[in-house]
């Protein structure tokens, strides 16, 4: 949905869009509740702690921690993994169920939040805002506070707290490529001050260490640029099917249309060779670190 809104209930799902706000009152979490709650059950019954259980489910325990705890929804693949070890007669399964049927989460980011927890690479193009995987807390505080209509301080926590549990993405998907391009004017707009400013260029330079992420800076002056039909989002499954994700005011997009997809991936290669190389943009931004 827009970059405030998600596409979902984000005191139940976590924020996964870039920016900070919503899509109406946040609801209570109860289904993803109780569906920790029966993992939870099971696990104890097996007498396993959750380190134990982890591995055998092939998760971290922090992703296993936010399961049962109701702030995150399970990989699909969970649900069965984790009723085979626990012996658990099917129950984990049919509860699993109607996780699917969760009132206020709109069908099509159903889609993209349950393949993305398991995406071999995404790719994230963004001239609006930093985006939300790369988001350091003041910086995601400024977006949540600046949010129209306002949102409450209680809803400003629970969104940021969500947005930073999304964030494991980029280490506990060691295997999954993230490929990010920013906009030079992200940085130049200072959003929050300059000492957020500073502290969002180290965060994101040392995020360019990990093996797994490749971050990209389109300079302010370009003469031809393959982006400017807006943001975008693709992500290759397991299976190397294609999916993307377009942003709006409003509302987002699920898409599938192969015609579409091909469309978006020819515009995201023009605009990796556009964008300046992953040693020129760590330069860049150690540039404009010490600019502030």
């Amino acid at each position: 949905m827009t970059h405030g809104t998600d596409g979902i209930d984000s005191t139940t799902y976590g924020t996964f869009g870039n920016g900070g706000g919503r899509s109406g009152e946040p609801e209570p979490q109860y289904i993803l509740k109780m569906f920790g709650e029966v993992v939870k059950t099971f696990r104890k019954r097996a007498r396993l702690t959750q380190e134990q259980f982890a591995p055998l489910v092939g998760y971290s325990p922090e992703t296993v921690a936010s399961i049962e705890q109701g702030r995150r929804l399970p990989p699909p693949d969970f649900a069965e993994r984790a009723d085979s070890v626990l012996d658990a007669f099917g129950v984990i399964l049919a509860a699993a169920k109607h996780l699917t049927r969760r009132k206020g989460l709109a069908s099509w980011f159903r889609q993209w939040a349950q393949l993305e927890l398991t995406a071999l690479s995404l790719y994230t193009y963004e001239c609006r805002l930093v985006p939300g995987l790369l988001q350091t807390p003041a910086y995601a505080r400024t977006l949540f506070t600046d949010q129209l209509p306002p949102l409450s301080d209680e809803q400003i926590e629970a969104q940021l707290a969500a947005r930073l549990e999304r964030q494991q993405l980029l280490r506990e998907r060691p295997n999954t490529s993230f490929s990010f391009i920013l906009e030079e004017h992200l940085f130049l707009r200072d959003l929050g001050g300059e000492e957020v400013t500073r502290e969002l260029l180290d965060h994101i330079l040392d995020l360019t260490e990990l093996r797994n992420v490749n971050i990209q800076i389109m300079p302010l002056v370009r003469h031809h640029h393959a982006g400017l039909d807006g943001p975008m989002q693709l992500l290759e499954t397991q299976e190397h099917q294609w999916f993307g994700y377009l942003e709006g005011q409003k509302y987002g997009q699920f898409v599938s249309d192969p015609a579409v997809i091909s469309a978006l991936q020819m515009r995201c290669a023009n605009m990796r060779s556009q964008a300046l190389s992953l040693d020129d943009s760590k330069s860049l931004m150690r540039r404009m670190r010490g600019a502030r």
